[in-house]
């Protein structure tokens, strides 16, 4: 994306340099002082008056103090110059950033692609109107239905890593998604200074088999054979790079919603399949509600923002997949079930009773009309 961006600052005429600090001399010459980095640029100054000079650095986690780094360049040349500055690793970051460069910043998280981006990546733009069809006429029999049923289950299989739904074949999928848990999730567990890396590495593929589940650290910490604490570390490690997410209960007693077991989600279906290594086909997998499940997080996610998104669940084991909280004692609330027969209405009376105020319905795969359109909208 950055290498994108880079093309578009050359087609405006701007003046830009595309820098890592992968780059032994550059990282050198920075961690000397910030305005090194100016021997393998040119000075803002040098610039003429109308232009800004763009620095687009990759993994600047890598610095000694990027955010002093990055504060002393802002506060001496802004606004002749700007920065892009990129990281795989949100968590060495946090962990670098001193200084939270309030007023001087903004950040993007970038997650893998959504369907309809999935689709596009795929050069089916011709198949988003028809999916939204699908959406909005529980009967709609377009041509390209069961094409679109067939991308959608490659997406709950695959994920939305843009490398691994452009790669042609399903076994360079796998491939990449392998590569994906052997190497990155490697790399950021010994950067990272985990000194068990299996014990990690095992840890994620029982939350990968729990996916959907409450968490609980202590019987993890049992199974694992690890300190609960050292587990709760890891799965903070996890959140920090982007491998899982916590979804935390939905209580009237907001005390109650911070002490109450939280459930966990994968970011990408498909890294979660690579950790189990299954890429069966739908058909011949019993978690595939899960995968719809983590699907839909994932989109509620996306529309609602995370700090708005909930579960249900009463001490007598009632339960609802999502909740989504709007003002006014309001909001959305969804139960996940692959097949559409399996929902019972009645079964969640205690909640339509308690919380009135909240629209209620089921997200199926089988029959695409009940698949809610705030869940799935373009």
């Amino acid at each position: 994306m950055v290498k994108q961006l880079a093309q578009h600052l050359k087609q405006q005429n701007q003046k830009y340099y595309f820098l890592t600090f992968e780059d032994p001399s550059i990282l050198e010459a920075v961690n000397q002082h910030p305005e090194n980095i100016f021997n393998f640029t040119q000075l803002p100054s040098a610039l003429p008056e109308n232009k800004t000079l763009y620095l687009i650095i990759v993994e600047v986690q890598y610095a000694q103090e990027p955010s002093n780094f990055l504060k002393l360049l802002y506060d001496k040349y802004a606004p002749k110059l700007k920065i892009i500055a990129t990281g795989s690793c949100a968590f060495y970051i946090d962990k670098s950033f001193k200084d939270s460069l309030a007023g001087k910043k903004k950040i993007f998280e970038f997650y893998p692609l959504a369907f309809d981006e999935f689709l596009h990546f795929k050069q089916q733009d011709e198949l988003i109107a028809d999916w939204q069809h699908m959406i909005e006429r529980p009967n709609y029999q377009g041509l390209d239905k069961n094409k679109i049923h067939t991308l959608f289950n490659e997406y709950l299989i695959y994920g939305g890593y843009p490398a691994v739904v452009l790669a042609p074949t399903l076994p360079e999928k796998q491939e990449l998604l392998q590569e994906l848990v052997n190497s990155y999730m490697k790399k950021d567990a010994l950067e990272a200074g985990i000194k068990e890396a299996l014990k990690f590495f095992e840890l994620a593929k029982i939350l990968a088999d729990q996916t959907g589940n409450l968490l609980n650290h202590y019987e993890l910490a049992n199974t694992v054979k690890m300190a609960s604490s050292t587990v709760e570390n890891y799965i903070y490690l996890m959140q920090k790079t982007f491998i899982v997410q916590l979804l935390t209960p939905f209580y009237g007693n907001v005390r109650k919603e911070l002490t109450k077991m939280p459930k966990v989600y994968f970011n990408d279906n498909g890294l979660r399949n690579a950790l189990l290594n299954n890429f069966n086909t739908l058909n011949n997998r019993p978690d595939k509600g899960v995968l719809l499940e983590n699907y839909v997080y994932n989109r509620l996610k996306t529309l609602y923002g995370q700090s708005n998104l909930y579960f249900w669940r009463t001490a007598d084991g009632n339960e609802i997949d999502f909740i989504i909280k709007q003002p006014e004692n309001k909001g959305l609330a969804y139960e996940v079930k692959y097949n559409e027969t399996q929902f019972k209405p009645n079964k969640y009376k205690k909640f339509t009773e308690a919380y009135p105020g909240f629209d209620f319905g089921c997200v199926s795969k089988e029959v695409e009309g009940n698949l809610a359109k705030e869940v799935i909208r373009l």
